[in-house]
């Protein structure tokens, strides 16, 4: 298991590092939270490459942030 530590670790700093420099990245433990559940997701399948399991947490992570948007703009129009 030492392995996919070392995986799920240079993943994860690879996503976050990403994230923060684009300025991204929201609440810190929410963010967190997304990344390392795409990235664990992803190793159940038996992906094991650090740069795509980082590019797939930064996409879930985007997407994610996305549907929030659509449904604060959603929430936020006049009823009528």
């Amino acid at each position: 298991m030492q392995l996919s530590s070392c995986v799920v670790e240079d993943s994860f700093f690879i996503a976050w590092s990403f994230l923060e420099r684009s300025g991204e990245l929201g609440d810190r433990d929410a963010s967190a939270n997304v990344l390392l559940d795409a990235i664990q997701q992803q190793l159940r399948t038996g992906e094991r490459r650090k740069l795509m399991l980082a590019n797939r947490a930064i996409a879930a992570y985007q997407e994610q942030v996305r549907q929030r948007c659509v449904c604060f703009v959603r929430e936020e129009k006049p009823h009528g």
